[in-house]
Formats: C-alpha cells, sequence, structure tokens
C-alpha cells in the first residue's frame, strides 16, 4: 500500500526542509561528510574497475552491431584478478589516469603540460590510436596542443582521452569546469575536437555525481560543457531526446544512432569500416547505457556492453560514473568479491594499487575544492558547486569526407628500397600502414614526395612504444585537384619492410570525386 503522510505532516517537513533548499540554492553549495566524499571517490574507480573488467571478452568483437540477447555476459569468480594475470594491458583505462593522478599527486595542482606529456610519453606500457599517435608527437618534440591537434593526429577523434579522464572529475567534486579545465591541459596531449571533447564530457559527469543523485541529470548538465554547434554536442543531445522519448527501449535508440551517426572520419584503421573508436559513438553508447540503466549498476554495464564497439571502456566509464553516484558502499555486493582480491595490488607498469589511489585522488579533491572556494573542515568538506560551462569550439575533420583508394598490402620500402606511387584526385590523403623490422633500434626515414617536391622524411621505429600509431603519412592541406604521392626509403635495412594496407584519399564535400589511377 502506498503511503499517504497526513497533511499537516507534509507542511512540518516543508517548513523544515525548504530554508535548507533555499540556502543551498542562493550559495551554491553542498557539505558532504569526509567519509561519503571517500566513498564516493572509491565508488569511481572500483566501478571503472569493474565495468572495464565486465566487458573486456567482448572488446571490439561486435563491430556495427549490438551484442545479441542470446550472447550471455559473465562476471565469474575472480574475473579481476584473471585480468591482472593474465591481461593487465585491458586496464589501460585506470593506468593511463593514474600517470596524471601521480604527476599531479608529486608536483600539485599546477603542474605544467609538458609535466604530464612527458610521464605519459615515457612510461613503460603499450598504447594505441590517439594515445599513441600522441606519444609519437611528444618523442619527436611535438608538445601539447600540437601533439593532439587532428592535422598531427589523424587520430584526434578518437576515444582515447575519453576513457582516461575519469580521474578529471573524481579529483573535481562538484566542480565540473575545474575538471575541464583540467582535461583542457592534459587531453590535447593526445586529443583535438570531439576527441578531446568525449573527455570534457566524461569528466563533468564524475564532477557532477558528487552532488546530483540522478543519472538523466547527471548526463544533461555534463552536456552543458560542450559547444552546441559541436558534432559531439548534436548528436550526444539526440540520444537525449531520443531517451526522453521512450526511456525503456535502449536498442530504438542505438538503432537511430548507428542510421545517422556510425561514420568514423579520422582513425586510419577504421574509416569506411564496420569499427568505430570515435569519441561520438563511444561516448553515447556510455550515455545510453547511464539513461537506459536509470541507476541499476548491473543494468547500466550490460546496456553500454552491448552496444557493442569499445564495449570495455563503455561500460567501465559508465558503472564510474554511476557507482560515484552511488557510492562504493551502495554497490550491490555481487560485484565486489572480485574487486576486493586485486584492490591492493598494483595495476601494470604502476606502483600504485586501487587502495592507494582511492587516498592519492581524496586528498586532490580536498585540494581542489578549497582551491575552487569550497571548505574543508573537522570531518566536513563544503563544495562550491559550479554551473557548467561549455568550453570552447574546436572541431576536426570539417568538410571533408574519406574514400579508398587501395586495400592490401603494398610496399612502400624494403631492403631493397622499393619505392610506391599513389595518385588520387582529392585534398588530402592518409596511409595506415607499419613498419616491421628486427632490429628495434633501427629508425627508417622514408621520404614522401607530392607533386614531385619533397613534403617531409618520416622516422618509422618498429619498437612498439616508439611507433607512429598506425599512420606511415598523412596529409590534409592539399589543394583540392589531382596528387601524386611518392615514398623512397632513404635508409634501407636488412629485413625492413614499410607496408600500406591502405590508402584512404580525401575530399571536400562539395567535390565530386574521381579515382585517377
Amino acid at each position: 500500500m502506498r503511503f499517504i503522510p497526513h497533511p499537516r505532516l507534509c507542511w512540518l517537513l516543508l517548513l523544515l526542509f525548504i530554508p535548507i533548499a533555499l540556502i543551498a540554492k542562493k550559495e551554491g553549495t553542498v557539505t558532504l561528510t569526509k567519509s561519503v566524499l571517500l566513498d564516493k571517490i572509491k565508488g569511481g574507480w572500483a566501478g571503472q574497475t569493474i565495468g572495464c573488467a565486465y566487458g573486456g571478452p567482448t572488446e571490439f568483437c561486435y563491430r556495427g552491431v549490438m551484442i545479441p540477447d542470446d550472447v550471455e555476459i559473465t562476471y565469474p569468480e575472480h574475473h579481476l584478478k584473471g585480468y591482472f594475470d593474465n591481461a593487465p594491458s585491458l586496464f589501460d583505462d585506470v593506468y593511463m589516469d593514474l600517470t596524471f593522478v601521480e604527476v599531479f599527486t608529486r608536483l600539485g595542482l599546477d603542474a605544467p603540460a609538458d609535466s604530464f606529456a612527458t610521464a605519459f610519453a615515457y612510461a613503460p606500457y603499450p598504447l594505441w590510436h590517439a594515445n599513441q599517435q600522441g606519444r609519437y608527437n611528444v618523442l619527436h618534440g611535438l608538445m601539447p596542443p600540437e601533439s593532439g591537434y587532428w592535422k598531427n593526429n589523424p587520430h584526434a577523434d578518437c576515444i582515447d582521452y575519453q576513457i582516461e579522464s575519469d580521474y578529471a572529475g573524481l579529483m573535481s567534486p562538484g566542480m565540473p569546469n575545474a575538471a575541464s579545465e583540467i582535461s583542457d591541459k592534459i587531453g590535447h596531449i593526445m586529443n583535438y575536437g570531439d576527441g578531446w571533447y568525449g573527455g570534457v564530457f566524461i569528466g563533468a559527469m564524475y564532477a557532477l555525481a558528487f552532488v546530483e543523485n540522478d543519472v538523466a541529470t547527471i548526463v544533461e548538465k555534463a552536456l552543458q560543457t560542450i559547444p552546441k554547434g559541436s558534432r559531439f554536442r548534436k548528436r550526444l543531445d539526440s540520444v537525449v531526446k531520443w531517451y526522453h522519448e521512450n526511456p525503456t527501449d535502449w536498442k530504438r535508440a542505438w538503432n537511430l544512432y548507428n542510421q545517422m551517426y556510425s561514420e568514423d572520419l579520422g582513425c586510419p584503421e577504421l574509416i569506411l569500416a564496420p569499427g568505430n573508436i570515435d569519441a561520438t559513438m563511444n561516448s553515447a553508447y556510455v550515455a545510453m547505457g547511464l539513461l537506459y540503466g536509470q541507476g541499476d549498476f548491473g543494468k547500466t554495464m550490460e546496456i553500454a556492453t552491448r552496444c557493442g564497439q569499445d564495449s570495455d571502456c563503455n561500460p567501465s566509464s559508465a558503472a564510474g560514473v554511476l557507482a560515484t553516484m552511488l557510492g562504493y558502499s551502495n554497490i550491490p555486493e555481487k560485484w565486489m568479491p572480485n574487486l576486493r582480491e586485486v584492490e591492493d595490488r598494483n595495476f601494470a607498469y604502476m606502483k600504485i594499487s586501487l587502495n592507494d589511489t582511492y587516498k592519492m585522488v581524496y586528498d586532490l579533491a580536498l585540494r581542489m575544492i578549497e582551491r575552487n572556494g569550497g571548505k574543508v573542515k573537522d570531518g566536513n568538506v563544503t563544495i562550491k558547486v559550479q554551473k557548467p560551462k561549455s568550453v570552447r569550439m574546436e572541431q576536426g575533420f570539417m568538410g571533408i569526407s574519406p574514400h579508398l583508394l587501395t586495400s592490401g598490402i603494398q610496399y612502400l620500402g624494403t631492403d631493397d628500397a622499393e619505392q610506391n606511387t599513389f595518385s588520387f584526385n582529392g585534398c588530402g590523403i592518409v596511409v595506415y600502414g607499419n613498419i616491421s623490422c628486427s632490429d628495434t633500434s633501427y629508425e627508417a626515414q622514408l621520404e614522401v614526395t607530392v607533386d614531385g617536391k619533397t613534403d617531409r622524411v618520416v622516422s618509422l621505429c618498429s619498437n612498439f612504444n616508439k611507433r607512429t600509431a598506425d599512420a606511415i603519412y598523412w596529409n590534409y592541406d592539399l589543394k583540392d585537384g589531382t596528387h601524386k604521392v611518392s615514398f623512397k626509403l632513404l635508409n634501407p635495412c636488412k629485413g625492413v619492410n614499410i607496408k600500406a594496407n591502405r590508402v584512404i584519399y580525401y575530399v571536400t564535400d562539395n567535390h565530386l570525386s574521381e579515382h585517377v589511377s
């Protein structure tokens, strides 16, 4: 039976609580006990670690399709321990964050962008996509924000900063704009435009999860940090709109999104392919998990996972945001035994465990609260809650469209210094490929000539941590028209092979493309 309070009791409650609400609204503050603050910080880190392992077995196994309902997603005993023991790189979502947390802890809240870039570039862990290209750029003297700029990094729109921005919100409780400022400094090491917006959005959701108790409010307020005219904002606003039209049918939203927004414009590997690692796509899946999960921890992860594509990172972000709102102590017990097994274990490539992380980020959060006008006194913290503000507009890959020029292996350079030439009619080109050489200290010097003039000499290394992400060469600044691009290896080495797996050319949107063979 539904309880209906007596009218006098209603008035008494109203008189008791209205003054508190009015003060909070007027002053824009929220007061939490320190134990609640720590509980929420722990929840955020625990949630993303659980979510990452939950979706791990399906990562990029379902590209452009949902994971069918009859495919069981399991979370067996010792699941996290198994990844820690056998596939620790799964947790790049977490140890990437911890690189930045460690720099803040060591150098303080004013640590310069270069300190984060250097720590990231020289870290021993493997990286991919925008992260690896950002690393390559930094190692070759191109520092942020240029290292993440789309004309210097074909992966600028990829998911990378989205999956490693959790720390920015978790150290900025109730302060989404402070989280955005951190993301501006660090997120441009590897991303730009939509790729950066993915991290700004995730960071803002974490920050808001400390002071809001409704997931839809968190999603919608966090989107206010993204410029209205951007691709990212338009696409994520569509998800929110579809949710309000039908809050129980996530598959409808998934279908509509994939019909309208499934193209990847930048990633050399996944352009014109079913896979999509673009931040607009994967942030949309995070939002779908949160919105349609409606506060249920398991359901939130399942939806974010069943959306497919980067299906470990997306439930990681969704579960992290939700567990920040709920708090560590309110994560359902069924998910906790596996987590407890690894909380004292250092993450791969790091000397930091989850239990270390909880304390480090709690200390940073206290300092951020005071820096931004709040108070830390006795057993409480008073947070000066920030109204979300839009970050600046920046957008890559505008007005151009990709087209496939060639597929299948073609050699750009071998130990015989073989050359190759591609001709096309357009305004840009990206060559997706790799170098192989048994001597990992060897750096190939590949000369690239455009229309008979040397454009640049590209340094290529087969050492996995020093390689370019997957693009041998790219150029988005060509004048619209017919072009011939040639490659020549200047320093042949025994056993070296430089291969092009795909060549993509770009045309302006008002240009009728022609393939010139």
